[in-house]
């Protein structure tokens, strides 16, 4: 297809260069994956002594779409971990779990008692008014991962 330009001057295969490009565009978007989106409320960290080893960050995560928590790292600690608790022959124990599930809208509460994240091995102490970052990685349901980073606030030793 040939058309001209506002001089009149015949532009041979524009047409088909506007079709091509709008294909690719079109491809190029059905291609992409949405991925989920996680947002953190009320994130914090419970403040340590000079030689406490580790400590618990706590906070309510919603993701837009299914997925789960398959990770976590900080750089106030040499090891993180996602774990739970759960009171097993009146004992609460605590353990590491591999995974949290998150439903599409679902807040998911990491609290005391329950999911939380477990800073361990510190590597400095985590004073009242500190901000520790916390990176999460997240699976979606295509088994893509993302990094998600949540800014945590230490409150004083004592506080929940």
């Amino acid at each position: 297809m040939n058309t001209e330009n506002a001089d009149g001057i015949r532009m041979p295969g524009v047409g088909f260069a506007v079709r091509l490009c709008s294909s690719v565009f079109i491809c190029g978007c059905l291609s992409l994956s949405a991925h989920a989106e996680v947002t953190a409320k009320d994130a914090w960290v419970r403040g340590t002594v000079p030689a406490q080893k580790m400590t618990g960050a706590f906070m309510t995560l919603t993701s837009t779409e299914d997925a789960k928590i398959v990770g976590a790292s900080s750089p106030i600690a040499k090891k993180t971990e996602i774990h739970t608790s759960m009171i097993m022959n009146n004992v609460n124990q605590m353990h590491s779990v591999s995974s949290i599930p998150m439903k599409a809208g679902v807040p998911v509460e990491m609290k005391s008692g329950g999911y939380h994240v477990m800073l361990m091995d510190l590597v400095k102490p985590a004073n009242a008014g500190d901000v520790v970052p916390i990176v999460f990685t997240i699976e979606g349901k295509d088994g893509k991962r993302t990094q998600v980073e949540v800014k945590a606030q230490v409150r004083p030793l004592g506080s929940r």
